[in-house]
C-alpha cells in the first residue's frame, strides 16, 4: 500500500525543513500543506484570526487530492494536522496509509522562531490557538525537533518501514 509521512506541529516547529529534508535525503516526492491554502485562508490567519475546520475543509481536500493522484509509493507532506478533522480526512481521502511525526517544540522556542521568520503568513499570535487545537494521534512518532535536522532525518529514515514497492 502507498504511504504518506505527515510531518506535523504547531507553526514554528520545522515541519517545512524537516520534510523537506526527509524527502530529499530518501528520494520521496515532498508536498507542503501551505501552498494549498486558499487566499482567504492566508488573509484570516495573517489577520489574527484561527481557522475553523470549516475553513480548513476545501484546503485539505485540495491536499488529498493531489496526493491521492500521485502514483510514488511514499510520499512527505509538510501539514500542521492539529485536529482531528484534518487527521481523518487525510487517513479517509488521501488513498494512503497515514503515518504522523510530531515534531514536538516547546512554546518558548515556537515564539522565537516564529518572530525570526520574515514573510510568512501566520502571526506568532496564533500560536495558543495552535497549541490548544493540537490533538497528537495515537501512534504518531513523535521528534524532539529541537534536535539538529540532519540527526531528525536519519532518525525518521530509521524508524519508518520501507515503502511498499507496488
Amino acid at each position: 500500500m502507498r504511504d504518506l509521512v505527515i510531518v506535523m506541529g504547531v507553526a514554528g516547529s520545522g515541519k517545512t525543513t524537516v520534510g523537506a529534508g526527509l524527502a530529499e535525503a530518501a528520494g520521496w516526492p515532498f508536498v507542503e500543506a501551505d501552498e494549498f491554502h486558499p487566499d482567504a485562508n492566508r488573509e484570516k490567519m495573517a489577520s489574527g484570526t484561527p481557522l475553523t475546520d470549516e475553513d480548513r475543509a476545501g484546503w485539505i481536500g485540495a491536499i488529498t487530492t493531489h496526493v491521492a493522484e500521485s502514483q510514488a509509493p511514499r510520499m512527505v507532506l509538510a501539514c500542521s494536522a492539529l485536529t482531528q478533522f484534518v487527521q481523518e480526512r487525510l487517513m479517509r481521502d488521501s488513498g494512503r496509509l497515514c503515518r504522523f511525526v510530531w515534531l514536538d517544540v516547546p512554546a518558548a522556542d515556537l515564539r522565537a522562531r516564529m518572530a525570526s521568520r520574515a514573510g510568512h503568513f501566520m502571526p506568532v499570535s496564533l500560536l495558543e490557538s495552535q497549541l490548544a487545537a493540537l490533538d497528537v494521534p495515537d501512534g504518531a512518532v513523535r521528534m524532539d525537533a529541537l534536535r539538529p535536522v540532519s540527526e531528525l532525518v536519519q532518525r525518521l529514515q530509521e524508524a519508518l518501514p520501507a515503502p511498499d514497492p507496488a
